[in-house]
Parts: structure tokens; sequence; C-alpha cells
């Protein structure tokens, strides 16, 4: 669903339907790598400069809320957005070390 996502590119960055696309494989790839002892830490990485590099388009919609009214639960949402970016990370710093547990 790459229209649905395209109008939250920020209009000062080019192509945003290669970048939606470019993200969306970006996380496919990374959710796929934690599946993997082998990969796990790589795509961990891999997801958190993902997220990084997506937040300050969170930024953008958050402080132009108007350039997006029909986005759920309006500007409080998209505030809320922003530190759920953090609870992310941590969340993919946990998988990441999901390796380190002994075996049984």
């Amino acid at each position: 669903m790459p229209k649905a996502y395209e109008p939250m590119v920020p209009p000062y960055l080019p192509a945003p339907e290669a970048l939606v696309y470019a993200s969306g494989a970006a996380q496919i790839a990374g959710g796929a790598g934690l599946m993997t002892d082998s990969t796990r830490r790589a795509a961990g990485w891999w997801l958190i400069a993902t997220l990084i590099a997506m937040f300050p388009a969170n930024v953008h919609m958050a402080i132009n809320p108007d350039q997006y009214p029909g986005f759920p639960g309006g500007a409080r949402a998209l505030w809320a957005r922003l530190p759920l970016q953090a609870v992310l990370i941590a969340w993919v710093r946990a998988a990441m070390q999901a390796d380190d547990a002994p075996h049984r």
C-alpha cells in the first residue's frame, strides 16, 4: 500500500514512491534478519538505522499536522509517534540480545 505512505514523505525529499518502497524493503529485510542468530545483530543495527532515518519524517508530520488531516488521532497521535521511535529502537535492541540467552 505505498500510496498510503507517500503523503508521509516530507516534501523536501525526492521520489516519495521510491523512498516508501526502499523503507518498506529495509524494514522487511531487517525483520527477517532478526529471526536468525547469525544475522540478528547486523539486522538489528540495520533496523535501528532505518528507524533513525525515518525519524525526520515523523518530526515533519508532527510539526505540520495540517498537511495530514486524515491521520488517525490527529496532531496528538503525530506527536505521540515521536517517543514511540525510542520504544521501537529499545525493542530492536532487546531482540538483538536474544541470541545471548542460553539455548536449551
